[in-house]
């Protein structure tokens, strides 16, 4: 199966420029995608482009990942009602070096004829004056040709920059740029981006005279409508520090059937016949999210390691029924927090506990997690409160021995209502 064919049949095709299959047919081909370094994490809606560059380079063609230190100090105006802020060179930097940390576990870039490189247009931008741009870049397109593009009309109401008018020149530049140095002829990108690599290709076209291509996936949606990779918390980050490998494994996780059906497809190196017949299991007994879980495990291991999926899955049990309290006690102090995040807080003083307190004052007077001692009775007699996941009844009392990581109590009503206790 050819490039442009593996990307269909994924539902990663949006639209390519007449003979792009042609040209990867005939030859190895070198494409790059451009990734401007807003934040110092590539979140998952990267990971879409990503894996185009990484189902390109298994076809045997040469991925170039773009970071874009120039094109990130003015701003895309593709997608945006309004103007970003702009980011200082040291913060650019700071996240280039961030990103390309990231980009290395996806993309092969040693020993290999096709071996992926990672370039910046800050590096051929820098040295360019005002007026060189101008006279080497601007006069080959005209105004007429810039404001028809959708990015540009679509501002022209709430107000379009300069600065921001002129991102398509600065992007087509880089197409221009790769090609006459590394040979590139294949821009891809998101949907969104299709009005900057045309004006990539023409540019290459008119002041070079030669015939270059661009491909585009489509921007992935949630099924609901809603933006993929957006959460309460959010964008999900390849960072750990930003997003936990926890909550990462969750987002998979928690998928929609419809979701993980596209996604299955779109975020695995998955061969055709193995998602086929995932999708089939899955339908038997959807009970079961066997496409759910297979896509968390395989994205979570490439991402984070197996060391990191093993422990969100042992976390993601203990959340939902299983687990003691020695298996909460085993888990790092992040991910347990990370497990526990947004359940009601309630903090108590060491003393308190020290040499044991009683089960109906700890859930009443100390904590306030039962409105009443006769509730916190009721509560205790209907066998409805566990600490720590234990079961527990009102003869028992709360010591300093049920500590998680030396500062926490779990408290459990029921299934579903949690309460973490700091001891302080």
């Amino acid at each position: 199966m050819n490039f442009i064919e593996e990307l269909k049949w994924r539902g990663m095709m949006h639209d390519f420029m007449p003979g792009t299959e042609e040209q990867l047919q005939k030859e190895m081909t070198t494409a790059y995608v451009g990734i401007d370094p807003t934040a110092d994490s590539l979140h998952i809606g990267h990971l879409v482009s990503i894996m185009m560059l990484k189902h390109f380079q298994l076809a045997g063609h040469k991925p170039i990942a773009l970071i874009g230190g120039a094109t990130g100090m003015i701003g895309d105006p593709s997608g945006k009602s309004e103007e970003r802020n702009l980011l200082s060179e040291d913060e650019l930097r700071h996240n280039e070096g961030a990103i390309k940390a990231q980009l290395l576990k996806f993309l092969v870039f040693e020993d290999a004829e096709n071996r992926a490189e990672i370039v910046n247009n800050y590096d051929w931008m820098k040295e360019f004056t005002f007026l060189g741009f101008l006279r080497e870049v601007g006069k080959h397109l005209t105004v007429n040709y810039m404001m028809a593009k959708d990015s540009v009309k679509k501002r022209l109401e709430t107000g379009l920059s300069f600065t921001e008018f002129t991102y398509q020149l600065v992007q087509g530049y880089d197409f221009l740029h790769l090609n006459e140095t590394k040979n590139c002829k294949l821009q891809m990108g998101g949907s969104d981006q299709w009005g900057n690599i045309t004006t990539g290709t023409e540019l290459v076209r008119r002041k070079n005279g030669r015939e270059v291509f661009g491909l585009t996936c489509p921007l992935i949606t949630k099924a609901d409508g809603n933006k993929f990779g957006k959460t309460e918390q959010g964008n999900v980050w390849l960072d750990p520090n930003y997003t936990s490998p926890y909550h990462f494994y969750q987002f998979w996780l928690n998928g929609s059937d419809v979701d993980a059906e596209r996604y299955i497809k779109i975020f695995t190196l998955f061969p055709k016949e193995k998602i086929d017949a995932l999708i089939e299991e899955h339908r038997q007994a959807p009970h079961q999210r066997i496409l759910q879980r297979e896509l968390a495990e395989d994205i979570t291991i490439r991402v984070h390691g197996k060391e990191a999926y093993d422990t969100a899955v042992k976390a993601s049990g203990i959340l939902f029924g299983k687990g003691t309290a020695e298996a909460l006690k085993e888990l790092p102090e992040d991910v347990f927090l990370a497990v526990f995040d947004g359940v009601p807080m309630h903090n108590v003083e060491a003393g308190v506990i020290q040499d044991g307190v009683g089960m109906v004052d700890f859930l009443s007077e100390k904590t306030g997690i039962a409105k009443s001692k006769g509730e916190a009775r009721r509560m205790l007699k209907e066998g409805s409160i566990s600490i720590n996941k234990a079961k527990t009844t009102e003869d028992q009392q709360v010591s300093s021995e049920m500590l998680i990581n030396g500062k926490y109590i779990l408290v459990q009503r029921g299934k579903k209502n949690y309460y973490l206790v700091t001891v302080r």
